[in-house]
Protein backbone atom coordinates (compact mmCIF):
# COMPACT_ATOMS: atom_id res chain seq x y z
CA UNK A 1 0.00 0.00 0.00
CA UNK A 2 1.52 3.32 -1.03
CA UNK A 3 1.84 6.30 1.27
CA UNK A 4 -0.02 9.59 0.80
CA UNK A 5 0.96 11.59 -2.27
CA UNK A 6 0.15 14.81 -0.44
CA UNK A 7 0.86 15.68 3.18
CA UNK A 8 -0.94 18.28 5.29
CA UNK A 9 1.10 21.48 5.55
CA UNK A 10 1.39 23.66 8.64
CA UNK A 11 0.31 27.26 8.41
CA UNK A 12 2.98 29.69 7.29
CA UNK A 13 4.61 31.73 10.03
CA UNK A 14 4.61 35.52 10.07
CA UNK A 15 7.00 37.86 11.88
CA UNK A 16 5.83 38.24 15.45
CA UNK A 17 4.25 34.79 15.67
CA UNK A 18 4.90 32.81 18.83
CA UNK A 19 7.50 30.09 18.41
CA UNK A 20 8.44 27.59 21.12
CA UNK A 21 11.94 26.21 21.61
CA UNK A 22 11.96 22.68 23.03
CA UNK A 23 14.64 20.12 23.90
CA UNK A 24 13.33 16.61 23.14
CA UNK A 25 16.75 14.99 22.82
CA UNK A 26 20.24 15.78 24.15
CA UNK A 27 21.66 18.55 26.37
CA UNK A 28 23.61 21.50 24.99
CA UNK A 29 25.69 24.50 26.04
CA UNK A 30 23.95 27.72 27.00
CA UNK A 31 26.14 29.93 24.80
CA UNK A 32 25.07 28.18 21.59
CA UNK A 33 21.45 28.28 22.70
CA UNK A 34 21.55 32.01 23.42
CA UNK A 35 23.21 32.77 20.08
CA UNK A 36 20.48 30.94 18.20
CA UNK A 37 17.72 32.45 20.35
CA UNK A 38 18.89 35.94 19.40
CA UNK A 39 18.38 35.11 15.72
CA UNK A 40 14.92 33.63 16.28
CA UNK A 41 13.86 36.42 18.62
CA UNK A 42 14.76 38.98 15.99
CA UNK A 43 11.77 37.72 14.01
CA UNK A 44 9.37 35.85 16.30
CA UNK A 45 7.96 35.92 19.81
CA UNK A 46 10.15 33.13 21.21
CA UNK A 47 9.12 31.24 24.34
CA UNK A 48 10.94 28.49 26.19
CA UNK A 49 10.92 26.88 29.60
CA UNK A 50 14.06 26.81 31.72
CA UNK A 51 13.47 23.10 32.14
CA UNK A 52 15.05 22.56 28.73
CA UNK A 53 18.38 23.33 30.40
CA UNK A 54 17.98 20.13 32.42
CA UNK A 55 20.48 17.32 32.08
CA UNK A 56 20.05 13.64 32.91
CA UNK A 57 23.10 11.77 31.65
CA UNK A 58 22.99 12.25 27.85
CA UNK A 59 19.44 13.64 27.82
CA UNK A 60 17.97 17.12 28.30
CA UNK A 61 15.98 15.95 31.29
CA UNK A 62 13.96 12.80 31.84
CA UNK A 63 11.46 11.42 29.35
CA UNK A 64 8.52 12.94 31.22
CA UNK A 65 9.99 16.45 31.04
CA UNK A 66 11.00 16.24 27.39
CA UNK A 67 7.83 14.54 26.23
CA UNK A 68 5.59 16.78 28.26
CA UNK A 69 7.29 19.88 26.92
CA UNK A 70 6.72 18.83 23.32
CA UNK A 71 3.12 17.74 23.93
CA UNK A 72 2.37 21.11 25.55
CA UNK A 73 3.89 23.04 22.64
CA UNK A 74 1.93 21.00 20.10
CA UNK A 75 -1.31 21.53 22.01
CA UNK A 76 -0.96 25.26 22.75
CA UNK A 77 -2.98 27.19 20.11
CA UNK A 78 -0.91 30.33 20.74
CA UNK A 79 2.24 28.59 19.53
CA UNK A 80 2.54 28.59 15.75
CA UNK A 81 5.91 26.87 15.35
CA UNK A 82 8.38 24.70 17.24
CA UNK A 83 12.16 24.72 16.79
CA UNK A 84 14.23 22.18 18.69
CA UNK A 85 17.23 23.28 20.70
CA UNK A 86 19.48 20.41 19.60
CA UNK A 87 19.55 16.83 18.37
CA UNK A 88 21.89 14.37 20.07
CA UNK A 89 19.83 11.45 21.32
CA UNK A 90 16.50 10.90 23.02
CA UNK A 91 13.65 11.73 20.66
CA UNK A 92 12.82 8.07 20.05
CA UNK A 93 12.28 7.55 23.77
CA UNK A 94 9.35 9.98 23.87
CA UNK A 95 7.49 8.86 20.74
CA UNK A 96 4.87 6.83 22.68
CA UNK A 97 4.27 9.81 24.98
CA UNK A 98 3.82 12.29 22.13
CA UNK A 99 2.08 10.09 19.55
CA UNK A 100 0.47 7.09 21.29
CA UNK A 101 -0.48 4.15 19.12
CA UNK A 102 -4.17 3.69 18.34
CA UNK A 103 -5.38 0.96 15.98
CA UNK A 104 -1.80 0.22 15.04
CA UNK A 105 -0.89 3.74 13.87
CA UNK A 106 0.38 6.87 15.66
CA UNK A 107 -2.39 9.11 16.96
CA UNK A 108 -3.09 12.39 15.22
CA UNK A 109 -0.87 15.21 16.56
CA UNK A 110 -3.74 17.71 16.33
CA UNK A 111 -3.70 20.79 14.08
CA UNK A 112 -0.73 20.93 11.70
CA UNK A 113 2.08 22.92 13.31
CA UNK A 114 5.61 23.66 12.13
CA UNK A 115 8.37 21.55 13.65
CA UNK A 116 12.01 22.28 12.77
CA UNK A 117 15.13 20.26 13.58
CA UNK A 118 17.44 17.56 12.27
CA UNK A 119 19.68 14.64 13.24
CA UNK A 120 18.04 12.81 16.17
CA UNK A 121 14.88 14.82 15.45
CA UNK A 122 14.43 12.49 12.47
CA UNK A 123 12.39 10.36 14.88
CA UNK A 124 9.89 13.20 15.36
CA UNK A 125 9.85 14.02 11.64
CA UNK A 126 9.15 10.38 10.80
CA UNK A 127 6.28 10.23 13.30
CA UNK A 128 4.76 13.36 11.78
CA UNK A 129 5.05 11.96 8.27
CA UNK A 130 3.49 8.70 9.50
CA UNK A 131 0.54 10.93 10.45
CA UNK A 132 0.62 12.60 7.02
CA UNK A 133 2.18 15.90 8.13
CA UNK A 134 4.91 18.12 6.69
CA UNK A 135 7.86 19.20 8.87
CA UNK A 136 11.16 20.98 8.26
CA UNK A 137 14.55 19.27 8.35
CA UNK A 138 16.79 22.20 9.21
CA UNK A 139 19.13 23.80 11.73
CA UNK A 140 18.42 23.43 15.42
CA UNK A 141 18.60 26.57 17.58
CA UNK A 142 22.13 25.77 18.79
CA UNK A 143 23.32 25.42 15.18
CA UNK A 144 21.53 28.44 13.76
CA UNK A 145 24.08 31.10 14.71
CA UNK A 146 26.98 29.31 12.99
CA UNK A 147 25.15 28.93 9.69
CA UNK A 148 25.92 31.27 6.78
CA UNK A 149 23.46 34.08 6.13
CA UNK A 150 22.14 32.29 3.04
CA UNK A 151 20.99 29.37 5.20
CA UNK A 152 19.35 31.69 7.75
CA UNK A 153 17.53 33.47 4.93
CA UNK A 154 16.37 30.14 3.49
CA UNK A 155 15.31 29.05 7.00
CA UNK A 156 12.93 32.00 7.41
CA UNK A 157 11.74 31.82 3.81
CA UNK A 158 10.75 28.16 4.13
CA UNK A 159 8.83 28.87 7.34
CA UNK A 160 7.01 31.91 5.97
CA UNK A 161 6.55 31.62 2.19
CA UNK A 162 3.37 29.75 1.39
CA UNK A 163 3.36 30.88 -2.22
CA UNK A 164 6.58 29.63 -3.80
CA UNK A 165 8.65 26.44 -3.50
CA UNK A 166 12.12 26.73 -1.94
CA UNK A 167 15.09 27.14 -4.27
CA UNK A 168 16.70 23.94 -5.60
CA UNK A 169 19.78 22.47 -3.93
CA UNK A 170 22.77 21.21 -5.90
CA UNK A 171 24.92 18.18 -5.18
CA UNK A 172 26.99 15.65 -7.08
CA UNK A 173 25.45 13.33 -9.70
CA UNK A 174 25.92 9.66 -8.75
CA UNK A 175 23.29 7.70 -10.69
CA UNK A 176 21.35 9.21 -13.58
CA UNK A 177 17.62 9.32 -13.87
CA UNK A 178 14.80 11.39 -12.42
CA UNK A 179 12.70 10.58 -9.37
CA UNK A 180 9.71 12.48 -8.06
CA UNK A 181 7.83 11.97 -4.83
CA UNK A 182 7.55 13.18 -1.24
CA UNK A 183 10.91 13.92 0.38
CA UNK A 184 11.20 11.67 3.44
CA UNK A 185 13.94 10.47 5.75
CA UNK A 186 16.79 12.27 7.48
CA UNK A 187 19.41 10.74 9.73
CA UNK A 188 20.40 7.24 8.60
CA UNK A 189 21.08 5.92 12.12
CA UNK A 190 17.71 7.01 13.45
CA UNK A 191 15.81 5.91 10.37
CA UNK A 192 17.11 2.35 10.63
CA UNK A 193 16.07 2.21 14.30
CA UNK A 194 12.49 2.99 13.31
CA UNK A 195 12.19 0.00 10.99
CA UNK A 196 9.50 -2.30 12.33
CA UNK A 197 7.86 0.46 14.39
CA UNK A 198 4.62 2.29 13.60
CA UNK A 199 6.44 5.64 13.65
CA UNK A 200 8.19 5.00 10.33
CA UNK A 201 6.15 6.45 7.46
CA UNK A 202 5.38 4.48 4.33
CA UNK A 203 8.37 5.18 2.07
CA UNK A 204 6.72 3.94 -1.12
CA UNK A 205 7.51 6.32 -3.98
CA UNK A 206 9.55 8.66 -1.78
CA UNK A 207 12.73 10.54 -2.52
CA UNK A 208 14.73 9.25 0.45
CA UNK A 209 17.02 11.72 2.23
CA UNK A 210 19.93 10.24 4.18
CA UNK A 211 22.70 11.91 6.21
CA UNK A 212 24.79 11.04 9.27
CA UNK A 213 27.69 12.01 11.50
CA UNK A 214 30.50 10.17 13.27
CA UNK A 215 29.79 6.76 11.75
CA UNK A 216 32.65 4.74 10.23
CA UNK A 217 32.16 3.44 6.66
CA UNK A 218 31.49 -0.14 7.78
CA UNK A 219 28.73 1.13 10.06
CA UNK A 220 27.24 3.14 7.21
CA UNK A 221 27.39 -0.06 5.14
CA UNK A 222 25.70 -2.03 7.94
CA UNK A 223 22.84 0.45 8.32
CA UNK A 224 22.44 0.78 4.56
CA UNK A 225 22.29 -3.01 4.27
CA UNK A 226 19.63 -3.05 6.99
CA UNK A 227 17.51 -0.77 4.80
CA UNK A 228 18.17 -2.99 1.79
CA UNK A 229 17.23 -6.19 3.62
CA UNK A 230 14.05 -4.49 4.85
CA UNK A 231 13.09 -3.78 1.23
CA UNK A 232 13.37 0.00 1.49
CA UNK A 233 15.29 0.44 -1.77
CA UNK A 234 12.64 -1.56 -3.60
CA UNK A 235 10.01 0.95 -2.48
CA UNK A 236 11.63 4.37 -2.79
CA UNK A 237 11.94 6.29 -6.06
CA UNK A 238 15.32 7.96 -5.56
CA UNK A 239 18.11 8.79 -3.12
CA UNK A 240 19.19 12.23 -1.88
CA UNK A 241 22.41 11.92 0.12
CA UNK A 242 23.34 14.78 2.41
CA UNK A 243 26.55 15.22 4.36
CA UNK A 244 28.18 12.27 6.10
CA UNK A 245 30.32 14.27 8.50
CA UNK A 246 33.37 12.86 10.31
CA UNK A 247 32.69 9.41 8.89
CA UNK A 248 36.07 8.62 7.31
CA UNK A 249 38.12 5.65 8.50
CA UNK A 250 41.40 7.04 9.94
CA UNK A 251 44.25 5.75 7.79
CA UNK A 252 41.82 3.75 5.68
CA UNK A 253 42.69 2.54 2.20
CA UNK A 254 39.29 3.67 0.97
CA UNK A 255 37.10 6.70 1.46
CA UNK A 256 33.53 7.04 2.60
CA UNK A 257 32.74 8.29 -0.88
CA UNK A 258 34.00 4.98 -2.30
CA UNK A 259 31.65 3.11 0.01
CA UNK A 260 28.61 5.34 -0.47
CA UNK A 261 28.94 5.51 -4.24
CA UNK A 262 29.22 1.72 -4.38
CA UNK A 263 26.20 1.18 -2.13
CA UNK A 264 24.13 3.67 -4.11
CA UNK A 265 25.16 2.03 -7.37
CA UNK A 266 23.86 -1.33 -6.16
CA UNK A 267 20.34 0.12 -5.82
CA UNK A 268 20.16 1.36 -9.42
CA UNK A 269 18.05 4.28 -8.18
CA UNK A 270 18.53 7.89 -9.32
CA UNK A 271 20.92 9.32 -6.77
CA UNK A 272 22.49 12.66 -5.90
CA UNK A 273 25.24 12.91 -3.27
CA UNK A 274 27.00 15.70 -1.46
CA UNK A 275 23.87 17.75 -0.82
CA UNK A 276 24.55 20.44 1.83
CA UNK A 277 22.13 18.95 4.33
CA UNK A 278 23.19 17.68 7.74
CA UNK A 279 26.02 18.22 10.20
CA UNK A 280 28.50 20.19 8.08
CA UNK A 281 29.00 23.95 8.06
CA UNK A 282 26.02 24.41 5.72
CA UNK A 283 22.73 22.77 6.67
CA UNK A 284 20.19 23.84 4.07
CA UNK A 285 16.62 23.48 5.36
CA UNK A 286 14.25 21.25 3.37
CA UNK A 287 10.62 20.35 3.92
CA UNK A 288 9.91 16.67 4.56
CA UNK A 289 6.61 15.48 3.15
CA UNK A 290 6.58 17.96 0.27
CA UNK A 291 6.88 16.88 -3.35
CA UNK A 292 10.48 16.90 -4.59
CA UNK A 293 12.18 16.16 -7.91
CA UNK A 294 15.60 14.54 -7.89
CA UNK A 295 17.67 14.68 -11.08
CA UNK A 296 20.57 12.25 -10.86
CA UNK A 297 21.99 13.52 -14.14
CA UNK A 298 22.34 17.17 -13.14
CA UNK A 299 22.80 16.54 -9.42
CA UNK A 300 19.88 18.70 -8.31
CA UNK A 301 17.14 18.36 -5.73
CA UNK A 302 14.26 20.69 -6.51
CA UNK A 303 10.91 21.26 -4.84
CA UNK A 304 7.50 21.39 -6.47
CA UNK A 305 5.53 23.08 -3.70
CA UNK A 306 6.02 25.35 -0.68
CA UNK A 307 6.74 23.87 2.73
CA UNK A 308 3.85 25.69 4.38
CA UNK A 309 0.29 26.72 3.64
CA UNK A 310 -0.73 30.30 3.11
CA UNK A 311 -1.93 32.47 5.94
CA UNK A 312 -5.73 32.23 6.41
CA UNK A 313 -6.26 35.80 5.13
CA UNK A 314 -4.21 35.22 1.98
CA UNK A 315 -6.95 33.32 0.21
Amino acid sequence: MSGPSRFVKPRALAPGDRVAVVAPAGPFDRESLDAGLRILAGRYDVVWDRGLLSRVRYLAGDDGRRGGELVAALADPRIRGIVVARGGYGSMRILPRVWPIASGVPSSPGPAKLLVGFSDITALHAALQACGRVSVHGPAVTQLAIQPSTVVERFFSILEDGAAPPAPISGTPIIGGVAQGPLLGGNLSILTRLLGTPWLPDLTGAVLLLEDVGERPYRIDRMWTHLRLAGVFERVAGLALGDFTDCEEPGGEFTLRDVLWSLAGETGLPCVGGLPIGHDAVNAPVALGTQARLDGGTGTLSFLEPAVGRQPDEG
